[in-house]
């Protein structure tokens, strides 16, 4: 199993980003997904959850900003984030559940400036 992350960047406050997250390995629309961020000295929290069913769950600091999708013929799940604020600064981790295995993609670096 491979999740490979992509499409983080450094951005202005205000602007937006759509992160992607390609699995290999395992089916995106049987799983659980989610992402999940970690800044510097923080530890990791969770973003955004859309479960095997299709409900979401967001993180407070990122409702009506940020939107968890998924791609059934692509086998990638998004985050769509838009308005982002310096403080949506950190690492970008996608995670996906199934069957009980936790899997983690590699990462990827969102910063955004003031």
């Amino acid at each position: 199993v491979q999740l490979q992350a992509s499409g983080g960047g450094l951005v202005q406050a205000g602007e937006s980003l759509r992160l992607s997250c390609a699995a290999s390995g395992v089916t995106v629309r049987l799983s659980v997904v989610g992402w999940y961020r970690q800044a510097p000295g923080r530890q990791r929290e969770l973003v955004a959850h859309l479960n095997d069913i299709g409900i979401t769950h967001f993180a407070d600091s990122v409702k009506g900003r940020f939107t968890i999708s998924r791609d059934d013929a692509e086998n990638t799940l998004y985050l769509e984030m838009n308005s982002l604020k310096p403080e949506d600064s950190g690492v970008y981790y996608c995670n996906l559940l199934r069957l009980g295995q936790n899997f983690w993609g590699q990462g990827t670096l969102v910063t955004v400036s003031s």
